[in-house]
């Protein structure tokens, strides 16, 4: 099964498809989509849109994983992330892909099996998982990877506990 992870915002959203088959994981690609600040918003969100858009219809994930926003001291910035979770939510939407939302301490979870495991923690463990020879850059790439490949075994979890 492909997942589709995001890492939401909208100077740098990080995209990452991890493809679980049984109890192996495998990266099959991931970057960052980056917009810039001198760009008007609404612009901003199309390139967005149109590049995950893109990424789906390439690599025809089963599902989208995204991070849920979490409370944030900057308005401004908490409202930015959540327009272009917005257009990443339509996309998926549009696409008919089931979404499942995490928060980072369900990633961090997932990932390393402790909630309030720092970002060097979580980087390493997404490297091994997946049998990376390097740490995925950028941050916001590995954090994408890390939400694919919580939402890849979260889902079925999920599933087999509501049979």
């Amino acid at each position: 099964m492909l997942t589709l992870g995001i890492d939401p915002g909208i100077a740098r959203c990080g995209y990452g498809l991890v493809e679980k088959n049984g109890n192996v994981f495998k990266c099959v690609d991931y970057g960052c989509i980056e917009t810039s600040s001198k760009t008007p918003e609404p612009q901003r969100l199309l390139e967005i849109y149109s590049q995950v858009k893109q990424i789906i219809q390439l690599h025809k994930p089963q599902k989208i994983c995204i991070e849920k926003l979490f409370f944030s001291n900057n308005a401004k910035t908490a409202f930015q992330v959540g327009q272009a979770r917005g257009v990443v939510v339509l996309c998926a939407a549009e696409h008919n892909l089931p979404i499942l939302e995490l928060t980072p301490n369900e990633i961090k979870l997932g990932v390393t099996g402790y909630g309030k495991a720092d970002k060097k923690q979580m980087q390493e463990m997404i490297k091994m998982l997946l049998k990376l020879r390097e740490i995925p850059k950028p941050d916001d790439a590995a954090d994408a990877l890390g939400i694919a490949l919580t939402g890849s075994t979260w889902i079925e979890h999920k599933t087999r506990n509501t049979l």
